[in-house]
């Protein structure tokens, strides 16, 4: 251990290299906050490729394994530490140029997702994936877990804004892959084969974005429903006919957490909400806006007005501890989906709020428990599993946008099956022979 760390600092500046347990304790948990959490062998904070490039030829040659970690907002354990391995924090990474010409931006992956929007908004431009925790998580995050948020359900996920990638495989060796170009069908389609990678092929150091000009300001009509039934045949109603900048869906419990906190005015008797948004220019957004609000009315909504929902998390936080799932399923089987959380929650005596990006099917159940009551996180634990499980039943997915990390390998061959789940481990043992990248993590 001793030997790789000395490596480590003969390659990297004094201040980049980290082995004090206390300095290193902010770098042991994500988001997820798992128990039986490693501590790292050391937490290095390089700034350019040439020192990422640095730090894996030093672990590969000790056969030391690397846990990548950016903002540390991992809802699945992506980055949490482990016992012995290097966390590569890409804190320090924080380069970007924007090319007005190209509609680009070449950025690193320590950039938060909003630095990277206030950058581009000043020339115009608008970066569109737009996950819940925009304000504190990096690029290199979302391109690790391929994240989408609220208005994916018209502009898209991450790897739809992705054109180049800079990558540094296991053996230190860095690829360029795709570039500026909107088409470009040279080769292997690689760059999309990293994005989602959860960092297990390589170490993503550069990211070549695509933007578009920035949107108007959306108008969200926001109705309450009672039943889950109704708003997710509104989904289906709106979704079928318009093309809305983002539709979102709360259940009673989130409602309720919600209105504690914020004293809105919301519906407590709602079974659930419904938000659609239409970014529509003039006289087309006022039309979409009357015919979501028709397709409301149709699906029996006692009240319609305008808010927002970035409320939700923090609100439920405030409840207990929380596990937060991220299953999807087909928009048609929504209603089944989110039945049958509740129904899990109930059986085993957790509470369960369900908020969802409806408009593509993506849900984020989030289990509800008190730590300190006996056998309740064993239980949080089973409802977990029996989500995951239901989602796969209703041909959906165990992640929508979060990532596998290490919480849902358990699940992985069976949403993928045989097939794909080997070829996957294939890839990865071609580009990580020794398995050093985020072992764990993902395959």
């Amino acid at each position: 251990m001793s030997t790789v760390i000395e490596a480590l600092q003969r390659a990297l500046p004094a201040d980049a290299v980290v082995v004090d347990p206390a300095r290193m304790q902010g770098y042991r948990f994500d988001r997820a906050n798992l128990p039986g959490t490693g501590t790292p062998l050391a937490v290095v904070k390089p700034s350019t490729t040439a020192e990422v490039v640095a730090v894996v030829r030093a672990a590969a040659e000790h056969r030391t394994p690397i846990v990548v970690r950016g903002a540390g907002t991992s809802l699945a354990g992506g980055s949490s530490a482990q016992d012995g391995a290097i966390t590569l924090s890409t804190e320090r990474m924080r380069g970007i140029a924007v090319d007005t010409a190209t509609r680009t931006a070449v950025v690193q992956p320590g950039l938060l997702n909003a630095e990277v929007k206030a950058a581009v908004r000043e020339h115009g431009l608008w970066y569109p994936p737009d996950p819940s925790s925009y304000e504190i998580c990096s690029i290199g995050g979302n391109i690790a877990t391929n994240a989408g948020g609220l208005c994916c359900v018209k502009y898209g996920v991450t790897v739809d804004y992705v054109l180049g990638l800079e990558v540094v495989l296991a053996d230190g060796t860095v690829a360029r892959l795709g570039g500026p170009r909107v088409k470009d069908v040279a080769g292997l389609p690689l760059t999309k084969l990293f994005v989602g990678s959860e960092g297990v092929l390589g170490i993503v150091t550069e990211v070549t974005l695509r933007l578009v000009p920035l949107p108007e300001r959306a108008n969200v009509a926001v109705a309450f429903f009672p039943t889950i039934t109704d708003a997710t045949d509104a989904v289906i109603g709106v979704t079928s006919r318009l093309r809305p900048s983002m539709v979102e869906l709360m259940d009673r419990l989130t409602i309720n957490a919600v209105e504690d906190e914020t004293h809105m005015g919301l519906d407590r008797e709602a079974e659930a909400l419904l938000l659609v948004g239409s970014d529509a220019h003039g006289e087309a957004s006022a039309a979409e806006l009357a015919e979501i609000e028709r397709v409301f009315v149709e699906c029996h909504a006692t009240e319609h007005f305008l808010a927002a929902r970035r409320m939700a998390l923090p609100a439920l936080e405030r409840r207990g501890s929380v596990l937060i799932e991220d299953v999807g399923v087909p928009v048609p089987r929504l209603g089944e989906l989110i039945r049958g959380i509740g129904g899990i929650g109930q059986r085993h005596g957790i509470v369960v709020g369900t908020v969802a990006h409806a408009g593509d099917g993506n849900t984020h159940p989030n289990v509800i428990y008190d730590p300190q009551q006996a056998g309740a996180a064993e239980r949080a634990m089973v409802v977990f599993g029996e989500i995951m499980d239901l989602a796969i039943a209703l041909g959906g997915t165990i992640t929508g946008e979060h990532g596998v990390g290490t919480m849902k390998n358990a699940w992985l061959r069976a949403q993928l099956g045989d097939g794909a789940y080997d070829l996957g481990r294939r890839i990865k043992a071609a580009l990580d022979p020794d398995g050093l990248l985020n072992p764990g993590v993902g395959l």
